[in-house]
């Protein structure tokens, strides 16, 4: 698995358990960190994950209700629901990651931590994000 993918997959696990716990970012991050194996070189981007998630997560959250029909945020399954959250946050938020890679990263993930339907459903909600953010962002250039 490559670097950033593993990254990106201690940075669901650790927003999944701040999601269960309701610990302060700080804390679930260190803790995290200090009972798994991180690799050094990868921190740093997990935690501008985990605590970019966090910070923008009404935002986000407003974004995937617009495009998940018929779906409350709060009502999905953690594990869809955060892979959701960090796969818009590095869509509206990474910016060096081409989109087609964020989605399919997140497809990833829910292929490995979700049910069997979950790949779809990340797939649709992040690829509607996506398609209306570009839309929206060739309209503002225009």
């Amino acid at each position: 698995m490559r670097k950033r993918s593993r990254a990106r997959e201690h940075a669901l696990r650790i927003l999944y358990q701040l999601d269960l716990t309701h610990d302060a970012v700080a804390e679930g991050l260190a803790s995290y960190l200090r009972h798994h194996r991180v690799a050094k070189p990868s921190q740093p981007f997990v935690i501008t994950l985990v605590e970019g998630v966090v910070a923008q997560r009404e935002a986000i959250d407003a974004r995937l209700a617009k495009y998940a029909m018929n779906w409350r945020v709060r009502r999905m399954a953690v594990v869809d629901r955060n892979i959701l959250r960090l796969g818009a946050y590095e869509l509206l938020h990474g910016g060096e990651v081409p989109a087609t890679v964020v989605i399919n990263e997140a497809i990833e993930l829910a292929k490995r931590y979700g049910s069997p339907d979950s790949s779809k459903f990340v797939n649709g909600i992040l690829d509607r994000l996506h398609k209306s953010d570009a839309v929206g962002a060739t309209a503002a250039t225009s």
